[in-house]
């Protein structure tokens, strides 16, 4: 009994597998195509960038002190606005101002100071004059032998050391008037001014902040000096800076202004890469005109460097040359070496082979060509079997419809499952 179940059961399978299998197929998704078409082309490097000031300043604090206020923004009417940040600032304007309390003191004391040695300096002056007469008697006298060798030595002494003292007098003098001068200019460098025209671009200035200026001068405000010329700094790698040149057209874009194309040129190509990982990058200057002040400083641009146009060649979308067949969708004489015929890397505007694919048939088969420039969208294409108005295929579509299986070439008897799916027909053999 129970070898007659498992006998019904067995058969039931296989009549169950072979409805199954005669079923109708999913036909392989139609291939996307498009015609080789003839034109211009721009050939492009294309990278990203950050917008950037062209001249940046930082100001600092070259003294010691409390921040008491901030200045006046020159903008305002009212004269109440305190500079903030995007406050339009003129050369000289005042930014901050700190404690002065202590430097007033040391300029009192510099004054002081100063007036005791200029008062010295008249005393010493005094004691030369009397010196000196004493010393000229002395020598009148010295050959009448009306005064003692010994005395006249002594006088003599006396109006060498009153010069002395006079050139040390006048000496402290000098000091005291540096010192004067420098606890002026300490005075002075508590108020914090701008050296130049421009607008601030970060304010790290609070009133009560104590400022220490110890080794480098604390950065207070950071003034963009002229936002009416702007710099892109751009990363280019390794295997593209080669083609950049000093001077060659720039086009870039930015988020904030969309659909507007913005002009500039190459201004400088540094030499100081960047390593991150194995990648290196150079960074490149692109300087633009700003007048409209539609460019923010720090915005992400997206550049393309025009390395050259060509005029009237064939040209095919890039996804033309990185769509890679299925070995079912190659003639069978072909599927050995699909890998090898494959495999294309992406165009980066130097010559390399490559193959575009054209539908012959179920099948498509390969057209070997050569690539030239590449704007990122398109290639140059060259190639013998190459020609304008030729379909080849960019892709296939998403959609599925259900067809009759096809015939095979498979030995009578022996049984073939049709596997459906988006990419086409898979079989499988028992």
């Amino acid at each position: 009994m129970r070898t007659g179940l498992s006998f019904f059961v067995a058969v039931a399978v296989v009549v169950g597998a072979a409805l199954h299998y005669a079923r109708p197929g999913i036909a392989p998704a139609p291939l996307r195509k498009t015609k080789i078409s003839r034109g211009e082309l721009l050939a492009t490097i294309n990278t990203a960038g950050t917008v950037q000031p062209e001249e940046v300043v930082d100001v600092g604090a070259q003294v010691v002190g409390q921040i008491k206020t901030l200045g006046i923004d020159p903008t305002d009417p009212a004269k109440k606005k305190s500079i903030d940040f995007g406050s339009i600032v003129n050369e000289g304007t005042v930014l901050a101002l700190l404690d002065d309390s202590a430097y007033r003191a040391q300029v009192d004391n510099a004054e002081a100071t100063l007036q005791r040695a200029q008062a010295d300096l008249v005393q010493a002056q005094a004691k030369l004059d009397q010196a000196e007469e004493e010393w000229r008697r002395a020598k009148s006298l010295l050959p009448t032998q009306a005064i003692a060798k010994s005395e006249y030595d002594s006088v003599t002494a006396n109006y060498r050391a009153s010069l002395a003292q006079v050139a040390s007098q006048k000496a402290s003098v000098r000091q005291s008037e540096v010192m004067l001068r420098l606890a002026k200019t300490n005075l002075e460098n508590t108020v914090i001014r701008s050296p130049v025209n421009g607008v601030i671009l970060d304010r790290r200035a609070s009133v009560g902040q104590t400022v220490v200026a110890a080794f480098n001068a604390p950065n207070l405000f950071l003034i963009a000096k002229d936002l009416r010329r702007m710099q892109v700094w751009a990363s280019v790698s390794e295997s593209e800076i080669g083609r950049i040149r000093k001077g060659m057209p720039v086009r870039f874009t930015v988020d904030n202004c969309p659909g507007e194309v913005f002009r500039g040129r190459v201004d400088q190509i540094r030499l100081k890469a960047t390593t991150t990982g194995t990648a290196v990058t150079y960074t490149v200057v692109v300087v633009t005109d700003n007048s409209q002040r539609k460019l923010l400083p720090y915005l992400t641009a997206n550049l393309q460097f025009e390395v050259g146009q060509t005029n009237n060649v064939l040209i095919v979308p890039n996804s033309a040359l990185s769509w890679q067949p299925r070995p079912e969708q190659l003639p069978p004489e072909l599927r050995e070496t699909a890998a090898e015929d494959a495999a294309a890397k992406p165009a980066n505007g130097r010559e390399e082979r490559r193959c575009l694919w054209v539908e012959a048939g179920k099948y498509v088969r390969p057209i070997p060509v050569r690539t030239g420039a590449s704007n990122g969208a398109m290639t140059e294409v060259r190639g013998e079997q190459v020609k304008e108005g030729m379909e080849v295929v960019v892709g296939q579509t998403s959609s599925t419809t259900e067809v009759a299986a096809e015939p095979t070439d498979d030995p009578p008897g022996r049984l073939v499952n049709f596997v459906g799916g988006t990419h086409g027909i898979r079989r499988s053999r028992y």
